[in-house]
């Protein structure tokens, strides 16, 4: 019997091979030669990839018996995911092969600035000797302001402490608790950046987060401060950051991406004070090889049939036929659960009742995880989502019972938020076509498919609420294609769930919350993966 093809498109190191063993055919592709590559594909079930071979739907599709598409590193703008997704391709890559290294590269550039190490460089080089051009300053009693406290970000807070430096962060996401344990102070976004002395950013890449630090924030900081970027290209407002560096607005800034790679736009790296690397965030001997490797084992899993953790667009693996379609329902549950919390979430726990929770159900933890975490994280997967807990300090409990009064399985998730609230929902599978459905959300009973655009409204029960909020959804010209009313007790809380045919604007949601007095409104939009 044949052995499977996987093809290595980039260089790798040694290891990765070793890490795949002698069970597969490995032959070797330039990435970068598009005919080439193409006809690789051809035969090959697997592909390894570094950032330069564009997997589009031109090369997933050449691929007739591709099953996996395995990028040795973080990033996966050169995959096009949902093509992958739907030619049933897998796609893996490797999410914490280069904490450690972007974490010192982002020491490293902290320090350069503060002591002014690649201009001197320059002068000395050039046969200038100019000490009193260079005086910097020391790190010692300064503020640091982290926006980001996820894996990166509490790598960089405890090098940090070695300095003597006081260290704040950003992070919505993220507990006191949690903060407390890295020896952080939490401040808003307005606090940090009034407040410190160096700014680094280490948030995901999300519509949120593109040009989060635009010319309002560079205008708070302190004429002397120093912003840092070794994330992603695009969070911070490259024209503004010109501006705000010639006119002195801050003092300088060190920048290792850029939202276009190479930069086309020199007035960027053209400023004086800017300390500038061409993406090196990744490139250390150490990351890649760690890349390489994980990956490799990857691969290697998936062709054999074995779940596969890491995977970012497929559970994969050996899972029970019975457990398989609470996966999808799952992650919904757990995007509901996330829009459901007003504050940071400190507990979690994740329920399965009936007859599946007699099997292996730990998928589905991660599954809730990954659903919890999907507009946290630029990437989420079963690997990265009980990290993106650990680090935000939730406890995360699987509770299995085989019992189940109502539904042959009910799957539920329920938590508290740092402030002591709680929250709950519940779903399940009905009938022959296994329909998903919402059927509790905090404490109220329901049964409601599982919706695109949901709102959940909390308030007084009293008549003429359905009223006030169809009339202004009718006005907005907005269809509510759903609605179930729930309520506990005659004349207390009741909640209304609407599900919409498009998102509500603010403004209106706004004027209905004031308008029926809520106790809560919550607009949530549940993705397809």
């Amino acid at each position: 019997m044949a052995k499977p093809v996987v093809l290595i498109a980039e260089e790798l190191s040694p290891a990765t091979v070793e890490a795949l063993g002698p069970d597969f055919d490995i032959r070797s592709v330039d990435g970068t030669d598009r005919p080439a590559l193409l006809a690789a594909l051809g035969e090959a079930d697997a592909i390894l990839i570094r950032s330069a071979t564009r997997m589009d739907a031109e090369a997933i599709g050449a691929g007739v018996h591709l099953k996996v598409i395995a990028r040795a590193g973080v990033g996966l703008d050169n995959v096009d995911i949902p093509a992958a997704t739907e030619a049933g391709v897998m796609v893996v890559n490797a999410p914490t092969s280069n904490i450690i290294s972007a974490a010192e590269l982002t020491i490293g550039h902290i320090l350069s600035l503060a002591r002014r190490i690649p201009a001197a460089h320059a002068s000395l080089t050039a046969g200038q000797w100019k000490r009193s051009a260079y005086t910097g300053v020391e790190l010692y009693e300064k503020t640091v302001g982290i926006i980001g406290l996820g894996r990166i970000g509490a790598l960089i807070a405890a090098r940090l402490q070695a300095f003597g430096v006081d260290v704040v962060a950003y992070d919505p996401y993220v507990t006191a608790a949690r903060a407390q344990q890295l020896g952080v102070r939490l401040l808003s976004l307005d606090e940090l950046l009034a407040q410190s002395d160096f700014v680094t950013i280490h948030m995901p890449k999300t519509p949120e987060t593109t040009g989060m630090i635009g010319a309002a924030q560079l205008a708070a900081m302190k004429p002397t401060a120093y912003v840092v970027n070794v994330a992603r290209g695009g969070l911070i407002d490259e024209a503004a950051l010109a501006a705000a560096l010639h006119a002195g607005t801050i003092a300088g800034a060190g920048i290792d991406v850029f939202t276009s790679e190479p930069p086309t736009d020199d007035a960027l790296t053209s400023a004086p004070n800017i300390v500038v690397t061409p993406h090196l965030g990744a490139s250390t001997d150490e990351a890649q090889e760690k890349a390489g490797i994980s990956v490799a084992r990857s691969v290697k899993l998936a062709l054999e049939g074995e779940l596969v953790p890491d995977a970012v667009n497929v559970a994969g693996g050996a899972i029970d036929p019975t457990v398989r379609p609470g996966i999808p329902l799952m992650e919904k549950l757990g995007q509901i659960f996330a829009g459901l919390a007003d504050d940071p979430i400190a507990t979690i726990d994740v329920e399965v009742r009936g007859e599946i929770a007699e099997l292996e159900v730990g998928v589905l933890k991660l599954a809730a995880l990954k659903g919890v975490f999907t507009r946290v994280a630029e990437q989420v997967s079963y690997v990265n989502a009980p990290l993106l807990a650990e680090q935000r300090g939730i406890q995360v409990r699987l509770i299995t019972d085989p019992a189940s009064e109502e539904y042959r399985n009910l799957l539920t998730l329920r938590g508290t938020t740092s402030s002591g609230a709680s929250i709950s929902v519940s779903g399940t599978l009905t009938g022959p076509k296994q329909v998903q459905k919402i059927v509790e959300i905090n404490g109220f009973d329901l049964e409601l498919p599982m919706p695109r655009h949901l709102l959940v409204m909390i308030y007084t029960d009293r008549p003429g609420i359905v009223a006030v909020y169809g009339k202004a959804f009718g006005d907005a010209n907005i269809n509510i294609a759903g609605m179930q009313i729930a309520r506990q007790t005659e004349g207390g809380l009741a909640l209304s769930v609407l599900t919409i045919d498009s998102p509500a604007p603010e403004d209106l949601l706004e004027r209905v919350r004031v308008e029926i007095d809520a106790v809560a409104l919550r607009p949530i939009e549940v993705v397809e993966e």
